[in-house]
C-alpha cells in the first residue's frame, strides 16, 4: 500500500485495510515514510518525551464532546488540519483549553516549510496571513505544563 499523503494508517482508513489482511494471515510489512507528526512535534518547542496524537478533529458531531475531553489532557496533543478548517479548529482550542502555547507548522520537509510557535491566541492572528496550501499540523501544550509553570511563577513572584 502506497500513499501520496504521508505514512498509510496514520490519521487514514488504511488501519481498515491492515486489519483485514492480518485477519487474513496475509503478510504486512510496514517500511518507514513520511510522517508530518514528528517532525512537527519536534520543532514545535513543546515538551514532546510524552505525546498524545489526535489526528483530525470531527467536523461536526462529537467535536464539541472531543475538545472537553481534551482540554485537560497533560500530555502534549498533536492535531491534523486541513488548510480550510485550521482558523476554525485554532478558535475552538482557544475557547476550550485556553491560551496555552502551541505551535503550526505547514509543508513540512517541502520547499516552503514554516512553523508558527506562540499562544493560541497568536497563532490565530498570524495563521490567518497563512497561505491556505498544504499540510498543517497543530501542536498543543498539556494542561499538566500550564499547571507546572504557574505554580513556578507564583513560587518564583513570592521568592522576590
Amino acid at each position: 500500500m502506497i500513499t501520496d499523503a504521508g505514512t498509510p494508517g496514520i490519521s487514514d482508513p488504511a488501519f481498515y485495510l491492515i486489519r483485514a489482511a492480518l485477519q487474513e494471515n496475509l503478510p504486512v510489512c510496514a517500511v518507514p515514510g513520511a510522517t508530518a507528526l514528528i517532525p512537527a512535534l519536534l520543532l514545535s518547542g513543546l515538551p514532546c518525551e510524552r505525546f498524545s496524537f489526535e489526528g483530525f478533529l470531527p467536523v461536526k458531531k462529537g467535536r464539541q464532546k472531543r475538545l472537553q475531553h481534551l482540554q485537560t489532557e497533560p500530555r502534549t496533543m498533536v492535531f491534523y488540519e486541513s488548510p480550510h478548517r485550521l482558523q476554525r479548529t485554532l478558535a475552538d482550542l482557544y475557547e476550550t483549553c485556553g491560551d496555552r502555547p502551541a505551535a503550526v507548522a505547514r509543508e513540512l520537509t517541502k520547499k516552503f516549510e514554516q512553523v508558527l510557535r506562540g499562544t493560541l491566541s497568536r497563532l490565530i492572528e498570524e495563521a490567518a496571513g497563512l497561505p491556505l496550501k498544504g499540510e498543517f499540523v497543530i501542536i498543543l501544550e498539556g494542561q499538566s505544563r500550564r499547571v507546572e509553570r504557574a505554580t513556578q511563577k507564583a513560587v518564583d513572584e513570592y521568592e522576590h
